[in-house]
């Protein structure tokens, strides 16, 4: 058994005497979590199958764009409305990002259904960081571009069907291709500056791109903050006003279930420095 004690940042709930914030679990310690290692590079690799939906993906969200750019050139060439249809979409898959991070770093293991690979992916990338950047690009974006080349056709020819101006397939086009490029741009945070492709670094000290400074302190004790991976926009304003924590509250009075950011850090969520497993410490 273990204990673990929640950070108690919300006032308690008061039914008597005010008490600790102490919650005790009897669970079985969690499965060990997966994430490939410098000894499986293998699973570092594309395949074909994680090349085709990264096609479907990036298909899906080029036609969501071209038909905006159609509809916008038919309507006297005004695309003023679409880009700043883009620009919410940018700053919205900041936050979309932020949510899904928190969610699968903090509940749920490889056996979860319909999230297990990628909640163990997130939790396992806490032990070994460096091992998204050398990640093959389809290996890393595929799980994100299957999702959109499922959803994103069918919202586009809805949105076709009512009518939509351009601005609304601008916005879906843009956010799906967000969502789908922040495990990039996620492995760009982690790449040593050397290693970068030309231009990405000014757009991270820009705040374009989630910097590697920001995204530092997402790896380090409590592991309880800046998870918004586009560009970090959001994370200040939400561990300003410990959005999360507040829904890990929620969480918690009505299910009992407490997120893993709450417990002591463990061998398999702290980094192992220890096997050379250091990106966020190589400048």
């Amino acid at each position: 058994m273990y204990a673990m004690t929640p950070r108690c940042q919300l006032p308690p709930l008061r039914r008597g005497p005010q008490q600790p914030c102490r919650a005790a679990s009897t669970a079985p310690a969690p499965p060990a979590l997966s994430s490939p290692s410098r000894a499986d590079p293998d699973e570092l690799r594309s395949t074909w199958p994680q090349r085709a939906w990264t096609l479907a993906g990036s298909a899906a969200v080029l036609s969501s764009l071209s038909t905006s750019a159609s509809l916008a050139a038919a309507d006297a060439g005004s695309f003023a409305e679409p880009l700043a249809a883009a620009l919410v979409a940018y700053s919205l898959a900041d936050l979309a990002t932020g949510v899904y991070h928190w969610f699968v770093d903090n509940y749920g293991d490889a056996s979860t259904p319909f999230f297990g690979a990628q909640i163990a992916a997130f939790q396992g990338h806490h032990r070994y960081p460096s091992t998204i950047t050398r990640r093959d690009p389809c290996n890393n974006l595929h799980a994100l571009a299957r999702a959109v080349a499922f959803t994103l056709p069918p919202v586009d020819a809805a949105a076709t069907a009512a009518g939509a101006p351009a601005a609304a397939h601008a916005f879906a086009g843009v956010f799906a291709a967000c969502v789908v490029l922040s495990q990039q741009f996620h492995s760009w945070a982690h790449e040593n500056p050397r290693r970068l492709p030309a231009g990405v670094e000014a757009l991270q000290a820009a705040g374009v791109l989630v910097s590697r400074g920001q995204h530092a302190a997402h790896h380090r004790a409590p592991y309880n903050n800046n998870y918004c991976i586009v560009s970090g926009m959001w994370n200040g304003l939400l561990d300003r006003h410990m959005v999360f924590e507040a829904l890990e509250m929620v969480v918690f009075f009505r299910t009992g279930v407490r997120p893993r950011s709450w417990g002591e850090p463990d061998a398999a969520w702290t980094e192992d420095t220890a096997g050379g497993d250091s990106s966020l410490h190589t400048q």
